[in-house]
């Protein structure tokens, strides 16, 4: 299996205000044995371009297909592909909204993006938080979500992609039996979910930001059964517990501490995830999100990566 990591662990929360430049990634990257990067495709590393004016002022945009095959011909000079996308999508409405039409063009616009790329597959998640679900009732929040993404994976098929939504703690529907309910609902083939196992155990284990009644099982083993066959991107990072902070103290989502600073044993956690997963690629990612020195932590996270792809994914 390849190795890749999340390029936005080196742009957003603490790198925000010294964000590392795409090609440093991907030439440190390389020199630390990585097969990959995961592009976060907003800026300032490489994405599509502004999505409501122009793109003159906007970092890393790739608005030409000529732009985007010269960068396609660095990585290919390097050795590095590209594992996934994370498709900027968070300035659009998806749930406070009867018409996904703007959420729909926006994705259509990153799916082409990917295809000059060579990217398999796109990240989406629900946008906006939990707390959308005190104003908007259950059951129009589902259909508006269900509606645009199967509209996105019809796109995506297109463009010979698959779609993988990342639930978390810090948006919508981060209950167990939502996330299947979703899953079902959805129903296409080239759908399906990005478990992070650090997600895994803010979500299936400790119930972090759930409205309502929590939903919870012992560990992530038990999670892992209900999402069997679901899966079909896999991040891996460890887990304190904990969810990472916003300005004022609160909740945001789930922490990423690199692997030895959490609580998953991860000769457990690692099998059981490959054995639910049902890939269609031969990707692994760690996300470094929101670390606070995910730059420093690169190297032995990958090594650590590399020891469990050889222990258990021969």
């Amino acid at each position: 299996m390849r190795i890749s990591i999340g390029s936005w662990a080196y742009t957003i929360g603490p790198y925000a205000s010294h964000p590392i430049p795409f090609d440093t990634v991907c030439r440190q990257l390389k020199q630390l044995g990585f097969d990959g990067v995961e592009l976060g495709a907003f800026p300032p590393h490489p994405n599509p371009g502004n999505p409501n004016g122009p793109d003159s002022d906007w970092p890393g945009a790739m608005p030409e297909k000529s732009q985007r095959a010269e960068l396609k011909a660095q990585l290919d000079a390097l050795g590095l592909g590209i594992s996934g996308m994370a498709a900027n999508l968070w300035g659009e409405k998806l749930i406070n909204t009867d018409d996904q039409s703007k959420y729909i063009a926006e994705f259509q616009r990153n799916s082409e993006f990917a295809r000059d790329l060579g990217i398999q597959g796109i990240r989406v998640d629900c946008v906006q938080p939990p707390s959308i679900l005190r104003e908007i009732d259950y059951a129009t929040a589902l259909d508006r979500v269900v509606r645009a993404w199967r509209k996105c994976a019809d796109i995506a098929a297109s463009n010979g992609q698959y779609v993988t939504w990342e639930f978390e703690p810090g948006f919508a529907f981060n209950k167990p039996s939502d996330i299947v309910r979703v899953h079902d609902a959805v129903n296409r083939p080239n759908f399906g979910l990005q478990y992070d196992t650090c997600h895994g155990q803010m979500v299936g284990v400790n119930g972090a930001r759930q409205e309502g009644e929590k939903e919870t099982f012992p560990t992530q083993l038990e999670f892992l059964h209900l999402l069997d066959g679901r899966i079909n991107h896999i991040h891996l990072i460890d887990s304190d517990n904990t969810c990472h902070k916003v300005a004022n103290g609160g909740d945001e989502t789930s922490a990423h501490p690199p692997f030895g600073l959490g609580v998953i044993d991860f000769d457990v956690l690692f099998p059981a995830v490959l054995k639910a997963a049902r890939l269609p690629h031969d990707w692994i990612t760690i996300d470094l999100c929101f670390w606070p020195d995910a730059w420093a932590a690169t190297e032995t996270c990958r090594k650590r990566v590399a020891e469990l792809i050889r222990r258990y994914a021969q």
